[in-house]
């Protein structure tokens, strides 16, 4: 089975709502097929609950993290996962430095954004299939780096600054999905129609 590991700090303010959301947008477009969705900080705050401002503003958005507990991050966590979805490029640094071998599958979101939109369109291939097209466009250099891989860290801030970058993990994960999976087919032409 597929699965996606979200990494950020501290797991409880910008993994989780990710976590969520990536996990709503996969499951609209797979249903039962949709990966396993799950997430870790690097300086994880064991058992915490998602910050509650991360929680209302994930739920605008239709993402439920209210049962959240923040995990730390393990070495089981990252060689279980098929892909590392990291909120920063330090994150990004710190898996790739576990092991060789996980450099290939850990991108920071904006940076796999940008290179599977560089990529031919999918057209149903597997996960894995695209994350090392991903890769081997990076390490060709297929698209330059950015100096904006990050997402900020909203914690501490009032309840504004987390609707704001929820917004903007939204976006970045609808563009994340129809750049791994392909543009989704109309609902006319999924139903059949002309």
């Amino acid at each position: 089975m597929t699965s996606i590991l979200v990494v950020c700090t501290g797991n409880i303010c910008r993994s989780p709502m990710a976590e969520g959301l990536l996990r709503a947008a996969l499951q609209r477009r797979l249903a039962e097929d949709a990966p396993v969705v799950s997430s870790a900080g690097t300086m994880g705050l064991e058992g915490y609950a998602a910050s509650p401002e991360g929680v209302e503003a994930a739920g605008e958005l239709g993402a439920d993290i209210h049962t959240h507990r923040a995990r730390r991050l393990t070495v089981p966590m990252t060689e279980a996962a098929d892909l590392l979805l990291c909120m920063a490029s330090d994150h990004r640094e710190i898996v790739s430095g576990v092991t060789p071998r996980l450099a290939a599958r850990a991108f920071t979101l904006k940076e796999l954004v940008r290179l599977v939109e560089a990529l031919p369109e999918a057209d149903g291939e597997p996960l894995a299939a695209r994350l090392a097209a991903a890769d081997a466009a990076r390490r060709a250099g297929a698209v330059p780096p950015s100096n904006d891989d990050d997402i900020a860290d909203p914690l501490g801030q009032p309840l504004e600054a987390y609707r704001a970058i929820a917004w903007e993990l939204e976006t970045w994960i609808e563009r994340l999905v129809v750049g791994l999976l392909g543009p989704a087919a109309s609902a006319e032409a999924a139903a059949g129609g002309e």
